[in-house]
């Protein structure tokens, strides 16, 4: 009898599915080949495995709230129909109370906790579908969580407060939906990052002819507003508040309110990943092609 890192070569081989699986295959079914294949199908790994190459773009971005654990997360899925199913609302449930639970570290960490949630999943859905990211929030007695859904789901937001109220802070969690910012002040951006975006800022303005026979001091200061400029607008204590009629500063908000902004998240459904443009019309030609 073979041993039992061949047969697991040997049932990767033919079938696709990620080592371990193959290993709890095999044991499940007394290292026969034949029928490890035949226990994959049935567990649906092998249908999750044919589908991995795809893209999974749509989805859904939600948050969860505990008293003292809160949880924002992004699930992604192929289509925007199945992204507005009972079945893939479950999921992210099912996905949210097992991380609210067992608090994974990492991502790696989440994915291989869900992993058989998925695999079932994928059975019962036909569509890839992936945990993207995940963060979890606690709190101290006098923090809040605020927290924002937009468009059931298309941009979520998760932010942790001390003072204020939740209403406040769901005001802030809306804002931080809207306007995108990176850091939670200008002065929380790290001095490298102002370091490496003063050096491509100075390539920059080397490079621009109408910068040409500038002095030195001058081009000095135009890279430092450039640069000082970048951050600010990606800070949320410098971006105006969204529910200032007087484009007052965030900083001014929070201040008036005797709030601090101690970490946020927020997620747009789909960010980042580069979507497959589909010709439906040939699509639906070939599938027919392919039952003659």
């Amino acid at each position: 009898m073979a041993d039992i890192i061949t047969l697991i070569k040997e049932l990767r081989e033919r079938t696709g599915a990620g080592m371990m699986d193959c290993k709890k295959a095999l044991l499940e079914s007394n290292m026969d080949v034949e029928k490890a294949t035949k226990w994959l199908h049935e567990k649906g790994v092998l249908k999750a495995a044919k589908k991995a190459d795809r893209v999974a773009a749509e989805g859904l971005s939600l948050v969860y709230l505990q008293p003292q654990l809160a949880l924002i997360l992004e699930v992604n899925c192929e289509t925007d129909f199945v992204s507005r199913g009972d079945a893939f609302r479950k999921l992210i449930n099912d996905t949210a109370a097992m991380l609210l639970t067992s608090k994974p570290a990492t991502l790696d960490a989440a994915i291989a906790l869900t992993q058989n949630l998925y695999t079932e999943a994928t059975v019962k859905i036909g569509e890839k579908l992936t945990l993207r990211r995940f963060t979890l929030i606690k709190k101290q007695p006098n923090q809040i969580f605020g927290h924002y859904v937009h468009m059931n789901g298309a941009v979520s937001s998760l932010v942790l407060v001390e003072g204020g109220n939740v209403t406040l802070a769901d005001q802030l969690a809306m804002h931080i939906t809207d306007r995108n910012p990176l850091y939670p002040s200008f002065a929380s951006v790290s001095p490298s990052m102002i370091q490496e975006e003063t050096l491509k800022q100075k390539n920059l303005v080397k490079d621009d002819p109408k910068y040409a026979n500038k002095p030195e001091a001058i081009l000095s200061k135009i890279v430092e507003g450039k640069v000082n400029t970048m951050f600010k607008e990606s800070s949320l204590d410098m971006q105006p508040f969204m529910f200032s009629e007087t484009e007052e500063l965030t900083k001014v908000f929070l201040d008036k309110n005797k709030m601090k902004a101690i970490q946020f998240a927020r997620y747009k459904v789909g960010e980042g990943i580069e979507k497959k443009i589909v010709d439906f019309a040939s699509e639906v030609m070939s599938q027919v092609k392919n039952t003659h």
